[in-house]
């Protein structure tokens, strides 16, 4: 690898003022450069490129110096080289630019907004739910009362046109609103589509950053790119200013070079571990989103179900009640059907109740998840 061999190069042909050995400044970046070789064939290949193009320019330097001289060519293979190793920096990083290019969080603040405005929407279907069960609840007291006004009015013998409270109980029931209204509806399917367009939006967010976490790893070959190529200038240089018995130019721009450089490492892990800590943040803050969202797009399938099922025992016991109003004989075995329905009546409409406080409590729970994930959110 680059380090490896450019140690031995500097120690054997070139004295050299940069310490390269496993003690040195850069041993632990190097050594990490050269475990990402080992795995990474893209690296392998810039890797190999650098160190022909490094030792073509020793080589060169090296016959200046024993002739005492350095030649025009020896310099025009100096500079030559250090252009076409940050060519391949550029070629690297425009490759992977869609990998490393991190914009403004823009897409993730507009889903996060998104998010809570969906919310709030659909606790206003909780509270219109709420409203709808209040009226489920008093054609449930008017059917109640028709029960209790039959069984009395049998008891006192009445037959027939006598049933009067009971049949004008179930004739208010007939005649009661319904509870669940065209606009209940229409909020309802509004807010299911928000919730599921903004579920697949986070799915679809969510996968790009998985794959962006998988290309870490490009990143990674980006850093160490960069770095190797800062390294090999300062060997270079250094070889350079060595060889020229360090005119006061040469020095300059070694030394110049040569102080960054012991940061260069350090800056690339940061960039790294940087770049990957927004995306686990990110990650962290989309997937909160998304589990709220699929929760609340479960809950408002259950409620459907259950909506259609107290339409259904609403319909059934209205059809009871006209069947009472129309034919007056038939009184009692109305109420026996109506007996039938209105405890599974009863029952939806407190599941239902309770599905709409659950589905409240949940929203709230998801929001203030969310807001601890952002307020967490690094930059």
């Amino acid at each position: 690898m680059m380090g490896g061999q450019s140690s031995k190069t500097a120690n054997t042909d070139v004295p050299s003022p940069i310490k390269i050995g496993n003690h040195s400044l850069y041993a632990a970046d190097l050594s990490s450069y050269e475990a990402a070789c080992v795995e990474d064939p893209s690296l392998q290949s810039f890797d190999a490129t650098i160190q022909e193009r490094t030792s073509r320019v020793i080589s060169s330097l090296v016959d200046g110096v024993e002739v005492r001289s350095l030649s025009i060519d020896s310099l025009r293979e100096v500079t030559g080289s250090l252009l076409e190793m940050n060519q391949e920096v550029v070629k690297v990083i425009l490759e992977c630019k869609q990998d490393i290019w991190n914009k403004k969080d823009q897409e993730l603040f507009s889903l996060v907004n998104d998010f809570f405005e969906n919310s709030l929407h659909t606790l206003d279907f909780c509270n219109a739910l709420e409203k709808c069960l209040k009226r489920a609840r008093e054609k449930q007291v008017m059917v109640k009362s028709a029960i209790t006004y039959f069984e009395e009015e049998a008891q006192n013998g009445v037959e027939g046109s006598v049933y009067l409270k009971t049949l004008q109980e179930l004739k208010s029931f007939k005649e009661a609103e319904d509870p669940f209204t065209e606009e209940f509806y229409s909020l309802f399917h509004s807010v299911y589509k928000q919730q599921a367009s903004m579920l697949k939006k986070l799915q679809i967010r969510k996968q790009k950053l998985d794959k962006k976490l998988k290309s870490l790893k490009t990143l990674r070959r980006v850093s160490n790119v960069i770095f190797v190529a800062a390294f090999v200038s300062v060997l270079i240089f250094s070889v350079v200013a060595a060889a020229v018995a360090a005119p006061p130019v040469i020095t300059a721009l070694a030394g110049a070079l040569a102080v960054p450089l012991g940061s260069v490492g350090k800056w690339c892990n940061s960039l790294f571990k940087g770049y990957e800590t927004a995306l686990k943040s990110q990650r962290e803050v989309i997937s909160s989103m998304q589990v709220g969202a699929y929760i609340t797009l479960t809950d408002l399938d259950n409620i459907r179900v259950r909506i259609d099922k107290l339409e259904i025992e609403i319909e059934s016991l209205l059809q009871n009640a006209e069947f009472a109003l129309r034919n007056e004989d038939a009184v009692r075995l109305a109420i026996v059907e109506i007996k039938k329905k209105i405890e599974s009546f009863s029952e939806i409409i407190e599941c239902l109740s309770e599905q709409a406080d659950k589905c409240s409590r949940q929203i709230r729970r998801a929001r203030t998840v969310v807001l601890q994930k952002i307020i967490k959110y690094p930059g």
